[in-house]
């Protein structure tokens, strides 16, 4: 049988709530008692990360910080790292602490749910990546209130936010059109990608309604959404006998890529090919050309999902989702000279 607080209390001589007055370091305990109780702790092995409040009041105040998929993003991605240190104030404020799990595919200790039931977690925020393992849907489908962050969930008690893809899209295709760009290419992350199939069937709905018509030779897909792919996507775009005017990326490292790989060929952005991106990382501003892009509201998606998970916790409401409006930021990259280095509406 596991050791837990109530095993220490018993081995000590002292009550349960004795054990969880000397863990959260509370003044009204004798230094006696506190060096029995600690000893015993170390002796044991016993630890303190399942903690006396928790097993008493039966509330943990810790959020499971899932980054889903089996290509997962890292934390050092630019995107997702300010949504998460955003999502992580909020939290901070409003009373939790954050614990991170181990991609499911490195991880044999149990799924999602079990390691979720086991660190008594209050609520789930997950992370969207590529090729989705089954567990995060069973997660999704449990009594765990979860919030996806570019992830459309669907469970009675899960809910999401998101940027509005479509509208991400639309804008784009709209400052090519009026800059005169014509031939229209895409670059995708995987195909089976949500997030990158959102993207691509809001470009292709932007490009049809003015009339034109999608190039499949100029729609390119990736492994993910880093550098090295949209690097690799350009290249086939290259070799595919003929190029287009100018080239949406799903993502800024995407673009930054492409940017690369025209260079490599001796081709000129935007003389010769005009690059956006998606996301507005902060290297978009100091790339050469710097580039234009589409803003996602960062610090509102992650202080989003804090204030929706808590309601689920707390039982304040039942799911649901919100999509944020982007804001399309004119850069060089798509033949501005350099006029205009806001967002525009």
């Amino acid at each position: 049988m596991g050791v837990n607080i109530k095993t220490i209390a018993e081995m000590a001589g002292v009550s349960v709530s004795t054990v969880s007055k000397i863990m959260n370091n509370y003044s009204d305990v004798s230094d006696k008692t506190k060096q029995r109780v600690w000893e015993i702790i170390h002796q044991t092995g016993y630890s303190p990360s399942s903690s006396a409040k928790t097993l008493v009041s039966k509330k943990s105040s810790l959020i499971g910080v899932i980054f889903a998929g089996e290509l997962n993003v890292e934390f050092t991605h630019p995107f997702f790292v300010e949504v998460l240190n955003a999502f992580k104030k909020q939290m901070g404020v409003l009373g939790y602490d954050l614990i991170f799990f181990s991609n499911e595919k490195m991880f044999r200790g149990g799924d999602y749910y079990a390691r979720s039931r086991h660190f008594q977690v209050e609520g789930c925020v997950i992370i969207s990546g590529e090729k989705m393992e089954p567990a995060i849907r069973e997660l999704d489908q449990s009594d765990i209130p979860c919030i996806g962050v570019d992830l459309e969930l669907t469970g009675a008690k899960s809910g999401y936010v998101m940027s509005d893809n479509a509208q991400i899209a639309a804008k784009v295709v709209e400052h090519f059109y009026l800059l005169g760009y014509r031939d229209l290419g895409f670059i995708g992350s995987a195909a089976d990608s949500e997030i990158s199939q959102q993207r691509e069937a809001g470009y292709v709905k932007a490009i049809t309604g003015f009339g034109l018509t999608p190039q499949p030779e100029w729609f390119v897909h990736g492994d993910d959404f880093f550098e090295p792919s949209g690097y690799a996507a350009m290249c086939r775009i290259l070799d595919s006998g003929s190029l287009p005017r100018a080239v949406f990326a799903a993502s800024d490292l995407l673009a930054l890529g492409a940017i690369r790989a025209l260079r490599e060929r001796g081709l000129r952005v935007p003389e010769d090919v005009a690059i956006a991106g998606c996301d507005d990382i902060e290297a978009s501003k100091y790339t050469t050309p710097a580039l234009t892009t589409v803003r996602q509201n960062k610090e509102r998606l992650g202080v989003l999902a804090a204030h929706m998970l808590y309601d689920l916790i707390n039982g304040q409401s039942e799911g649901g989702s919100f999509v944020v409006e982007p804001a399309l930021v004119v850069r060089e990259s798509c033949g501005s000279g350099g006029q205009g280095t806001g967002p525009v509406a």
